[in-house]
């Protein structure tokens, strides 16, 4: 077979008919000598909004490639395979702490194997998941064990499903990432959209398929089982204690927390294991009307489009790194609470992202010197901004118009754009809840921002709060092997903090099976 990159394709042609014609045009071939083509990766070139295109790289077999003249965009091609070595038999049942896309992902491999792992979820399946968040939406009633951060698929289930990875990974196992979520009921334009995504609504049922095909092949999980403390003997892990009072044996464990499991990191110290604070991001969030970002990122096309997306950067005077993150086109702005009397909240895009306003939080990156080095120094101050938005928003989510955002005043009145949330919200004062050098960041960066994508910084756009959960506030320390400084114990995925999103955790959760099979 054949490569072939850069091949450009009018947004209003982009059909099988007319690739085969520019196939053949770029090739001199006729289209009858092309047996078929596969799309490998496609994006959208939209630097001229009058004459936007697609831009695909494809695999083609044709009845004859020898007489094909190789160039810099025409090349073999030659598909690589994730191959998964197993080196070893285990002799006990592999205990998987969360159940989250690294929990879920290393615990597949594992049963593909004949491990029989055991997966533990302090929250709910997703089915009664579902049902108790939408409760909270709509009575404020939390379930401090399963939420939109703790549960069944983990925190990304209740976000816009995105796959983005910048990982470079040699033996593709991204690509296996992406084989499994489409054989579990996922899009099969995952594989090669260059910026993928899934939804939360499809995502939902991939990982109740997931979990099926893992019980089918030996795999158990329990719910409602938090995982409170360790089983330690000579330094070698021995188990877990469930919920203070069940213990369930095994030589191995894999702690996948999700990036909010506070109290079990507090737990992981009292046990003397290693851990180091991490840089991570605070900030707020921000809602536009979806056409008028779709306009000006695509110009008078946008309707042939999908909703678009953006990635904005901002350095400030004082050298803060300011930046948009988790874009949801199309989506709903979610309260993703997850402790009593705090509140924090997060951004959720179907897979249609057909709502009327997008959303991206808008962070400022946090040091460790900010906290002075302090192991929680950073969970400390996510939760004392929590405690002050909870405050604001009197339990709901406190918004504020950029206008007045600026003027450091409290919003009376909304303008053009009303705010499409899950779960209740309050005119506020946001600067009642961020540090001064936080909202001072923000307000620095937005006008540059409105300057690259037109209305950005309208008055009328609304900025809630607050946006504290961007990664893990700590690292699980691991060694050459994976494992903690308690051998037998792999943290594994984004709470660990090794992974940045659905897709890496995937990835580290692949990686740290790799290391339990061939150890």
């Amino acid at each position: 077979m054949l490569r072939i990159r850069e091949v450009k394709i009018p947004i209003s042609l982009d059909n099988k008919e007319y690739i085969l014609k520019k196939i053949s045009k770029l090739l001199n071939l006729k289209k009858e000598e092309i047996i078929e083509y596969k799309i490998l990766k496609k994006s959208i070139d939209a630097r001229n909004k009058n004459n936007i295109m697609f831009i695909y790289e494809l695999a083609l077999n044709l009845k004859n490639e020898n007489k094909i003249h190789l160039t810099k965009n025409i090349s073999k091609y030659i598909e690589n395979k994730y191959e998964f070595i197993k080196n070893k038999e285990l002799n006990c049942r592999p205990i998987i702490v969360g159940s989250g896309p690294a929990g879920l992902f290393c615990a597949y491999m594992l049963a593909l194997t004949g491990c029989n792992p055991i997966i533990l979820e302090r929250g709910e399946k997703i089915e009664d998941r579902v049902k108790t968040v939408e409760n909270f939406f709509k009575t404020n009633k939390l379930n401090p064990e399963s939420n939109i951060q703790f549960g069944e698929g983990g925190a990304g289930t209740f976000s816009d499903g995105k796959l983005n990875t910048l990982t470079k990974d040699k033996l593709n196992r991204h690509k296996k990432v992406f084989e499994i979520f489409i054989e579990n009921g996922a899009p099969s334009e995952i594989m090669y959209l260059n910026k993928p995504h899934i939804g939360t609504d499809i995502l939902r049922k991939v990982i109740i398929n997931i979990r099926n095909k893992i019980i089918s092949l030996g795999g158990e999980f329990k719910y409602n089982s938090k995982v409170t403390n360790l089983i330690i003997d000579n330094n070698k892990i021995k188990g877990v204690v469930v919920n203070n009072n069940e213990k369930i044996l095994s030589d191995i464990v894999v702690l996948a927390i999700g990036h909010s499991a506070r109290d079990t990191f507090y737990m992981l110290n009292d046990n003397n294991i290693k851990m180091k604070p991490k840089n991570f991001a605070i900030g707020l969030r921000i809602e536009h009307p979806r056409e008028m970002i779709d306009k000006s990122q695509y110009g008078d096309n946008y309707k042939l489009l999908d909703p678009a997306s953006y990635k904005l950067t901002y350095t400030t005077k004082d050298n803060r790194s300011v930046y948009s993150f988790c874009m949801c086109p199309g989506g709903f702005v979610v309260n993703a609470s997850s402790e009593e009397n705090r509140l924090c909240i997060n951004g959720m895009s179907n897979y249609k992202r057909d709502e009327v306003n997008s959303n991206s939080a808008i962070v400022v990156n946090i040091t460790t010197a900010d906290f002075y080095n302090k192991l929680f120094g950073g969970i400390e101050l996510q939760r004392k901004l929590e405690e002050k938005a909870y405050i604001e928003g009197k339990g709901n989510i406190p918004i504020q118009l950029y206008k007045d955002f600026k003027n450091n005043v409290k919003t009376t009145e909304l303008g053009e754009i009303l705010p499409n949330t899950k779960g209740n919200y309050t005119l506020s004062n946001l600067n009642n809840i961020l540090p001064k050098y936080i909202s001072d960041s923000i307000k620095e960066a937005l006008p540059v921002f409105g300057k690259k994508i037109k209305g950005f910084d309208r008055e009328d756009s609304i900025l809630l709060g607050i946006e504290a959960r961007t990664s893990s506030p700590v690292v699980i320390e691991r060694d050459e092997y994976l494992t903690s400084s308690v051998e037998g114990l792999y943290p594994c995925g984004e709470g660990a903090g090794y992974a940045g999103g659905i897709t890496t955790a995937a990835i580290d959760g692949i990686k740290v099976a790799e290391a339990i099979v061939k150890k």
